[in-house]
């Protein structure tokens, strides 16, 4: 086996890089072993007999796994989980996700006169309240208060 440490030590000054990353092809050995000034080592690098390896890195698959599965809303259980249950989802972004569809429900009846303005205002202020917790409570509510046949009625239906 020829002794290559001194060409090898050049390669990785010029390579810029450690001398266990400099790769010698070993077809060409015979031709390393007599390159003895650094402009030998220069036109050896140029045709491809001596390379610098990669850098070796953190492989991203297991990170890129992961957020896939978060994505997909796995990997939230109890000891996934750092802050607090209303640090994760606050109580003002629960509380707007709630109000404002039951908001918009109650202007689309008013506007389509499925029921009247002083029937709008009550129900309003009881969705501010806090009185109904979905969209389907306030149905349930406005079904159960004759809201809409008491519209029928005034129009003589």
């Amino acid at each position: 086996m020829v002794n290559l440490r001194n060409q090898r030590r050049v390669a990785a000054e010029l390579l810029k890089c450690g001398v266990n990353r400099v790769w010698i092809d070993p077809l060409r050995t015979e031709d390393v072993a007599e390159a003895v000034t650094r402009q030998d080592i220069r036109s050896l690098i140029k045709i491809h007999a001596i390379r610098a390896h990669q850098k070796r890195g953190i492989s991203s698959g297991r990170a890129k796994y992961n957020a896939n599965q978060k994505k997909k809303g796995k990997r939230k259980a109890l000891g996934s989980r750092k802050g607090t249950k209303y640090a994760r989802y606050p109580k003002k972004r629960r509380w707007i996700s709630t109000i404002r569809p039951i908001r918009r429900r109650l202007r689309e009846y008013r506007d389509a006169g499925k029921i009247d303005s002083a029937t709008y205002r009550k129900f309003y202020l009881h969705a501010k309240g806090g009185m109904y917790k979905n969209l389907n409570h306030l149905e349930l509510q406005l079904k159960q208060s004759d809201a809409f046949k008491s519209m029928d009625k005034k129009e003589g239906k």
